[in-house]
């Protein structure tokens, strides 16, 4: 019987209404929000407990539901298709403005080069001797340059807001400097926004405008508290507030910046922030250094920090049609680079680095934080986004905090062994520990009195830190002790834990256990577990497992001047939001502005098809061609507990511990340098790897036979055209062992950025790993079909890639692969339009 519902009717397929009562559509409603799609009996109980729908036949309950459920569905999609529709008026009005700043720029440019051109041809007719004149005015212009002091009186300070609010919106939304597109950004609907970055400016400066889903106040509140979504930001002190005669605020700041390795100073600055309204009723935030100023209060430099300098800067916030804020930002500073030692001055005067670790963290938090609004208010591990951003930020800072071991805190250094390759650091301080809580950690009184910090740097050269990152997470048991790590396990009396997670390779077993991500999935946030464990130094017997809260970012190789850090610490059995952390770990930083040509998966290929070189990895050579020299400074902090009367023997094991863990770090560095597999005696081009060239011949035949159609359109039959083809397929395409607990072994292009990873890795990736609850009992119901009938078609799903992300597909295949014998090799799976959700 068709049927369908309008406005409280049901219209039966013979042309009479069935009409419902306000009363009957009332309980119907009530019962949608209850159950929105009740089964068979479900709806038969309904009708008996609700009296008023005892008229009705089940069948139109039925299909009064369905039609419902499509209102609904029809409901969300066109709220869905307005928000986009209001993002992408508002987009455009963005592009439209940043047209009319471009074509400025352009008539600006114009007139300067016609104005040196025109001075140029001058200069050439010119034949007078003006030498004495040249240093005259050169003399007049030195001394014009030093500026008298400012006035720092109330109304001083008010003129100085005036004028750093004109140079701030010059910059922002005019042609006081020259921007150009930030490398490898690309504008649209779905990016981040528009960022720039300075060209032919004093100092480094950076720009972004993008679109967020808050209102301008709360955007304004946010990014005022600088500290709380600022990793580099130690503290921001207000000393002072006056407000001004047009409502707005004058702020007089004192900022410390964390240094972001050991082979610099931290920064520090002496700021003006001026926040008003503007007459269209933009909100501006805009900040500045104050130097040489008189009648007014100051700063007096501090120990151990270099007084940097920020130029006029800030955020220009404006409502947005429908909802939502239109924002501006602009970043320019002067970071004195002259003070760091020369290796590290790309840092410094980069204006790349500063759109990743300023600019565009000031858009992430937004975006981040008006999409946990939308959402959910507690994710799948019981843990509000807030919390999760919290143990994030704790980690962060716990890691810079040992990292730059401020006197202020407690720390002091210990004297060393005679090398000064290892920094040792000791905290005593009684507010340093309960800060982390180890006074009554797990429920037990701990021993541990004192906090020891041993801390490295070290240059790599020719490593891309992104591909050195994510084997260090993927592989601990290539440069961990597992004592030392049970050893750190113990100082905070961590216990069992019920999680569950899938395992992926490292000390008997490492699990790695999602928790949260951001959406760009810049960052992540993951609980690892760690079982085989062993005995502590001192021989104390422990539990075999331990747990560690762990931050990854920086995993993305095509985002340029992202440094990359994995940072962990021991866990308590509560796994609390206050949870004791003593964080470590590993901070590499790209020394090299330009964008790395390389493919992600350089080092990755074909590795059943590979040699293993002196280290037990498996690498090869890229498919796309040699990439440029790339220069990093790795950094490496490791925090640990201990009694007082204990400091000499866990210095000694610290240090020692350091330094096993930087010639690890050498090793695979050395193993995962293009220098080195260049020059590798036992290793040849993927391309002409007659192993690789038989198994993708294996695969592209197997499946020609089961199927009935050909896998690849080549326009030649060369075994070495087909591996070509097959590595470049659009679709990933995935090979696993037939043993009793598959593990991947093959994967073309697609395959590993599907999976996020390499082929270094993938070996301990599981098939079952990839697949949720659901994707597993399919994936074993289908198996023996596979084994017996050859192939097997699976439905569209949702599978993990290494990073826990979801990724959907729209279909699968998977067949049998034969060798020559006409014997099972491996079993292929084929993932068709799949995406990360």
């Amino acid at each position: 019987m068709a049927m369908s519902c309008k406005d409280g009717k049901a219209v039966l397929d013979n042309g009479k209404y069935v009409r419902y009562t306000p009363e009957q559509v009332e309980a119907l409603e009530r019962l949608y929000h209850e159950c929105p799609k009740p089964s068979s009996i479900r709806r038969q109980q309904l009708i008996r407990e609700c009296p008023i729908l005892s008229n009705i036949e089940p069948k139109q309950i039925k299909v009064w539901f369905q039609n419902r459920r499509c209102r609904e569905k029809q409901r969300k999609e066109a709220s869905r298709l307005q928000a986009v529709n209001r993002k992408l008026t508002a987009m455009n009005k963005l592009l439209m403005e940043e047209n009319d700043r471009l074509q400025k720029q352009v008539s600006h440019l114009v007139y300067e080069n016609g104005y040196f051109r025109q001075h140029t041809q001058n200069t050439t007719l010119a034949t007078k001797d003006t030498s004495c004149e040249s240093v005259v005015t050169s003399g007049q212009q030195n001394l014009t340059s030093q500026h008298p002091p400012r006035d720092a009186s109330p109304a001083g300070l008010l003129s100085i807001a005036e004028e750093t609010l004109a140079e701030f919106l010059s910059k922002a939304t005019g042609t006081a400097v020259e921007w150009v597109q930030m490398p490898g950004m690309k504008p649209g609907p779905d990016s981040i926004g528009i960022v720039a970055i300075s060209h032919g400016c004093t100092g480094v400066a950076a720009r972004a405008c993008g679109l967020v889903g808050l209102e301008p106040t709360r955007v304004a509140e946010i990014l005022k508290d600088r500290h709380l979504w600022f990793r580099d930001c130690r503290a921001v002190d207000v000393l002072n507030v006056l407000p001004t005669a047009n409502g707005g605020t004058i702020e007089l700041l004192y900022m410390q910046l964390y240094a972001p390795t050991t082979l610099a100073p931290p920064r520090d600055f002496w700021l003006l922030r001026y926040t008003s309204i503007l007459e269209d009723g933009s909100l501006v935030v805009c900040e500045r250094s104050l130097k040489n100023t008189q009648n007014g209060p100051s700063m007096p430099s501090v120990q151990h920090f270099v007084r940097a300098e920020m130029l006029p800067s800030g955020y220009l916030i404006r409502p947005c049609e429908g909802g939502g804020s239109i924002i501006h930002i602009v970043d320019h500073m002067n970071l004195e680079p002259w003070s760091v030692p020369e290796v590290l001055r790309p840092l410094y005067e980069s204006s790349t680095v500063l759109a990743q670790k300023t600019t565009m963290a000031a858009l992430r938090q937004l975006r981040q934080i008006a999409h946990e609004v939308s959402q959910a208010n507690v994710t799948g591990w019981g843990r509000r986004p807030a919390a999760l951003r919290a143990l994030s930020q704790r980690l962060s800072r716990g890691f810079n905090e040992a990292l730059n071991g401020f006197t202020d805190e407690g720390w002091s250094m210990m004297g060393n062994d005679g090398s000064d390759d290892v920094t040792i650091l000791v905290n005593s301080s009684p507010d340093k520990l309960m800060g982390l809580n180890l006074s009554f950690a797990n429920g037990f009184p701990s021993v541990s009195n004192a906090i020891l910090c041993a801390k490295a740097s070290m240059l790599l050269q020719n490593v891309p830190p992104a591909i050195l990152l994510r084997f260090l997470r993927e592989h601990r048991s290539e440069w961990a002790d597992t004592n030392i790590d049970a050893y750190l396990a113990a100082a905070i009396k961590v216990g069992p834990c019920s999680l569950s997670g899938s395992r992926v390779g490292g000390f008997g077993g490492q699990v790695i256990l999602p928790l949260a991500h951001t959406i760009e999935h810049e960052e992540s946030l993951e609980v690892i577990k760690l079982e085989g464990m062993g005995h502590s130094p001192e021989d104390t017997i422990l539990p075999r497992e331990m747990f560690l809260l762990q931050l990854c970012s920086g995993m993305d190789e095509n985002a340029v001047g992202t440094c990359a850090e994995l940072i962990f610490a021991p866990i308590d059995a509560s796994f609390a939001d206050d949870a004791p952390l003593l964080p470590s770990g590993f901070r590499i930083i790209p020394l090299d502005s330009g964008k790395e040509a390389s493919s992600p998966n350089r080092t990755l290929d074909l590795a059943s098809a590979l040699d293993i070189g002196p280290t037990g990895n498996r690498a090869s050579n890229d498919y796309s061609g040699s990439s440029g020299c790339t220069r990093s400074v790795m950094t490496i902090a490791f925090e640990f507990a201990f009694e007082s009367h204990m400091q000499e023997h866990v210095a000694s094991m610290a240090r020692q511990y350091v330094r096993s863990i930087i010639s690890s770090v050498q090793r695979v560095a050395l193993a995962l340098s293009p220098s080195h597999l260049s020059s590798h005696a036992g290793l040849r081009s993927p391309l002409g790897t007659p192993e690789a060239q038989t198994l993708a011949r294996w695969i592209c035949n197997s499946y020609r036979c089961y199927m009935g159609v050909e896998l690849l359109k080549c326009s030649s039959e060369g075994s070495e055209t087909i591996l070509k083809t097959l590595w470049h397929h659009s679709d990933a395409i995935l090979c696993c062992t037939l043993k009793e607990l598959p593990v991947f072994t093959f994967a073309n292009q697609a395959g590993l950025d599907m999976l996020e990873t390499t082929l270094v890795a993938l070996q301990d990736i599981t098939l079952e790993k990839i697949f949720d609850d659901h994707g597993r009992k399919i994936l074993c119901s289908e198996f023996p079909q596979i084994m017996q009938q050859g192939f097997a078609c699976l439905q569209g799903g949702i599978c993990l890639s290494s990073m826990g992300r979801p990724v959907s597909y729209e279909r699968a295949v998977a067949w049998k692969v034969l060798n020559e014998e006409e014997n099972a090799h491996c079993i292929c799976f084929m993932f068709m339009n799949w995406s990360f959700v």
